[in-house]
């Protein structure tokens, strides 16, 4: 029987990577409202820790972890010091990535191994250290964030789509593998949201005018829009959904 119940994360705990602002932290605080606790990750400890500070001032549970997620020795300790010190990670929210723009022909090669090391090493790296604890267990719920860019492409961002390409199949990968262990892996793939990332889109005109047309819903996406199906996949509602990457993009990806 389904009720408000199914849709609920009460008890369990959540590592989201990247969520110190923008995506990771409305997803963070979407998990949050559904009754998780958290654990936020980013790089700036200082911006971390005031995120988490918002959080804990709406009434949600939360702790820090400042990380380096392209860095696997670093991530592996983290994730170990989380299960011992807060709790075991039953949700898991792949949600740090990087954006590079440039023409294919001029692309430096410090900045594609920069794009891969945050969308798609990471992943794996996080990902493997928390599955392995996960496996065990015989339970948990993965989610990698993918992007409408997993199918699409645009110019000047050839790199950034491969990536998020490449998380597309790791997701469907790591179903395959873990799925047997009780552990569904899925994606969100977002549209065009408006965050500090995607400001200057946002602020332009031709561009703006030009994504509200081809989008059907004839608007940007904002944050909160994501939330609830971050919420739907961490949940039992979802329990036989695996290997799926749900894009949440407006209709950007039904139409040419």
């Amino acid at each position: 029987m389904i009720t408000a119940d199914t849709f609920r994360l009460d008890g369990r705990l959540a590592l989201v990577t990247g969520s110190s602002a923008g995506i990771g932290l409305a997803l963070a605080r979407g998990l949050g409202q559904a009754g998780a606790a958290l654990v936020l990750n980013g790089r700036d400890a200082g911006r971390l820790a005031a995120t988490a500070a918002m959080l804990r001032g709406e009434g949600l549970t939360v702790h820090e972890a400042p990380f380096d997620v392209t860095d696997g020795a670093a991530s592996e300790a983290a994730v170990a010091r989380i299960e011992a010190e807060v709790g075991a990670i039953e949700i898991l929210v792949n949600n740090a990535g990087l954006q590079r723009r440039g023409a294919f022909h001029e692309f430096a090669a410090a900045d594609w191994q920069a794009v891969m090391r945050t969308n798609v090493d990471s992943m794996f790296f996080v990902g493997q250290a928390v599955a392995r604890r996960m496996v065990p267990r015989g339970r948990g719920r993965i989610i990698n964030i993918c992007s409408v860019q997993s199918e699409l492409g645009r110019p000047g961002i050839a790199p950034y789509a491969a990536s998020k390409g490449a998380v597309k199949m790791l997701t469907k990968g790591m179903a395959i593998d873990l799925g047997p262990h009780g552990i569904t892996v899925n994606g969100l793939g977002p549209g065009y949201f408006k965050t500090e990332l995607t400001q200057k889109l946002v602020d332009d005109p031709a561009f703006s005018a030009w994504l509200i047309n081809r989008t059907p819903s004839r608007r940007w996406g904002e944050v909160e829009d994501l939330a609830p199906a971050a919420v739907f996949l961490a949940s039992d509602a979802a329990r036989f959904v695996n290997g799926h990457v749900l894009y949440v993009d407006g209709g950007v990806t039904a139409t040419l």
